[in-house]
């Protein structure tokens, strides 16, 4: 069993539906987006388009950030989870020096509302309470509706069904990532990541 995502470029369309849930189920702080998608312009006039390609924690099978972690707040799961112990995490950064995709974010505490010259909302009160300055956080791979037999909230949103969640041991998921020519990105620094996205 190792969980990971597959990522279709060919019905990503860009609407950011996954940044947004993400976002609002994380309550990341300001700024600070586990979830993203990048948009490119590709081709030339009167053919020119653009293309999107969402980025997230990659989940690595060889993870960089764990091996470089003093204390073992970064660590993975059996079911290739990397995640964060908040508890452990002392704010050193050598995980976010070690992540070839970018994917970690420290949390300098940076408190208030999203909404200029307001208080914050009760909302954002609450999501502020869980997080812990001076530490480290990714994407967790909505870890918590797996356990209750979910998928991670950016695949159940997309509206295009651009992301497949599941078990990268299932035939079915090699078979699809064969078939369409699946890839990794940054393959070549050897970290094995759990993420595939499938090209337009």
């Amino acid at each position: 069993m190792r969980y990971g995502m597959i990522i279709d470029l060919k019905r990503c369309v860009g609407c950011n539906a996954c940044t947004v849930i993400c976002k609002q189920k994380n309550g990341t702080p300001k700024g600070v987006f586990w979830g993203k998608v990048y948009a490119t312009e590709a081709g030339e006039y009167p053919h020119a388009r653009r293309e999107y390609k969402p980025a997230m924690c990659m989940h690595c099978d060889d993870a960089p950030c764990v091996s470089a972690c003093p204390t073992g707040a970064s660590y993975k799961r059996e079911d290739g989870i990397v995640l964060v112990d908040q508890n452990k995490c002392i704010g050193c950064r050598y995980c976010m020096v070690a992540c070839p995709y970018d994917a970690r974010y420290f949390d300098f505490g940076a408190e208030g509302s999203y909404f200029p010259d307001k208080d914050p909302n009760p909302y954002e009160e609450e999501q502020a309470g869980k997080r812990k300055k001076g530490t480290v956080s990714k994407c967790t791979l909505c870890v918590d509706r797996i356990e209750e037999g979910d998928i991670p909230a950016c695949a159940q949103v997309c509206p295009s069904k651009a992301r497949t969640f599941g078990d990268l041991d299932d035939p079915k998921f090699k078979e699809l990532i064969v078939q369409r020519g699946g890839y990794q990105e940054k393959s070549h620094v050897g970290t094995n990541p759990s993420v595939y996205y499938l090209p337009r």
